[in-house]
């Protein structure tokens, strides 16, 4: 078995597990506070689980992360089922949004701290798996507080967006939602299409991914102080 065979082998293992959990989770978080806040729809339709192939989109969680990893794209992202919400029947359609779209950003961030605490316990693993369970580790700090900061962009239908819209006056909230469809459109040409537009005119245009990026370090930074890291 060659070299470069066995390091693609071996980044795929240690970044399959992290990526798999930290989506079913972040899915699986909007459902299960839905039901709690009275909207059952993600039960009844199985979506509040913890089985991956539930929650995988097939374009978003696999086929648009490859082409831009193949594109050499400046930010490497993509998506999953979203969890089906009936915002009317939550008894408190407004302040129940808020809750719902939190929940997702709010469960990765609680694995990133988990998978920072659990650093302390490599001393304890078997010298031949140990490496293996450190970089998955590092991996679920890294993804899941990434995860967690992107869908806190203030842009439908991201969490962040979701969050603003319960957060604004019902006469701004309608206009700001209706930017829903739109949305995906546009954090594509932030992300992707303009940074390569710039890069063709020598100009730095990637302003987006360098904020989710210095916001990801700072979140992490944090993380490890508290889990007692550094």
């Amino acid at each position: 078995m060659d070299q470069p065979f066995d390091f693609i082998a071996f980044q795929i293992s240690v970044w399959l597990l992290p990526v798999l959990i930290a989506v079913t989770f972040h899915e699986a978080a909007h459902g299960f506070v839905a039901r709690l806040l009275g909207d059952n729809t993600a039960w009844r339709l199985g979506r509040v689980s913890f089985n991956p192939f539930k929650h995988i989109d097939p374009f978003g969680t696999i086929v648009l992360p490859a082409l831009l990893l193949l594109l050499r794209s400046p930010f490497l992202f993509g998506y999953a089922k979203p969890v089906p919400v009936n915002f009317r029947a939550l008894r408190h359609p407004r302040r129940d949004m808020i809750l719902v779209a939190a929940a997702g950003p709010a469960i990765n961030l609680l694995l990133a701290t988990i998978a920072a605490a659990a650093f302390h316990l490599l001393d304890y693993a078997p010298q031949f798996v140990a490496r293996f369970i450190a970089d998955n580790l590092k991996n679920a700090l890294v993804l899941n507080v990434i995860l967690a900061v992107f869908n806190l962009i203030p842009v439908p239908p991201l969490d962040g967006g979701r969050i603003v819209t319960g957060l604004l006056p019902n006469a701004l909230a309608r206009p700001y939602s209706r930017l829903e469809p739109y949305g995906l459109l546009l954090l594509i040409g932030l992300l992707i299409i303009v940074p390569l537009f710039g890069a063709q005119l020598g100009v730095d245009l990637d302003f987006l991914s360098q904020v989710i990026t210095r916001t990801a370090r700072i979140v992490i930074a944090g993380i490890l102080r508290l889990t007692a890291n550094v």
